[in-house]
């Protein structure tokens, strides 16, 4: 986490650039104290004197006992780490899908059993196996969500574009104005 540039997202060096709005960075600020105040470990990296201007939040990790103790996704450069058994794997795998929201899923693991368990699992829109959970690539790894996270195509698939269409028809009646009947009905 100290290795992480944080700063002006033009720069290709960085690493985390701010969040989207002064709300957002409200609420990011007010998560991480509630998690602080509820006792939860919340380990938090300085910002540099660069980013004290915007919409920074630090990049934290806050040690959770179950995805249950979260109560909505939390756009931003936190990370909340659950730990449980690796027997308990299909209870953790039911109280993510429990919450409703399924956006990301990430997993590292050598085990293709537990790579298959998850990925029949998981009702996510995205799960990343053995790598970093944001970049994907657009025409190969389309991104979007499942349940409160997002519905329909996801963005940069082959049906993202339709999305964004409205479809309508107009039929007339042609015989109506005098027109050909029999050329209408084929014959």
């Amino acid at each position: 986490m100290e290795a992480l540039v944080i700063g002006d997202p033009e720069d290709l060096t960085t690493d985390v650039g701010p969040v989207i709005d002064a709300e957002a960075k409200r609420g990011l600020e007010a998560h991480i104290d509630a998690m602080k105040q509820a006792g939860r470990k919340v380990w938090q990296r300085g910002l540099p004197e660069s980013a004290t201007n915007g919409h920074f939040v630090p990049p934290t990790i806050i040690e959770i006992d179950s995805i249950t103790d979260l109560e909505k996704e939390n756009f931003g450069p936190v990370l909340h780490v659950a730990r449980f058994k690796g027997e308990d794997l299909g209870a953790a795998l039911d109280a993510i899908n429990t919450t409703g929201f399924g956006l990301t899923l990430g997993l590292h693991s050598r085990i293709d059993a537990t790579r298959a368990f998850v990925e029949a699992h998981a009702k996510v829109g995205n799960l990343y196996v053995n790598r970093n959970q944001i970049g994907a690539v657009v025409e190969s790894q389309p991104f979007g969500g499942e349940g409160l996270s997002g519905t329909g195509p996801k963005a940069g698939g082959p049906n993202y574009v339709a999305r964004f269409a409205t479809e309508r028809v107009v039929c007339i009646d042609t015989t109506a104005a005098g027109g050909n009947a029999s050329l209408m009905a084929g014959g």
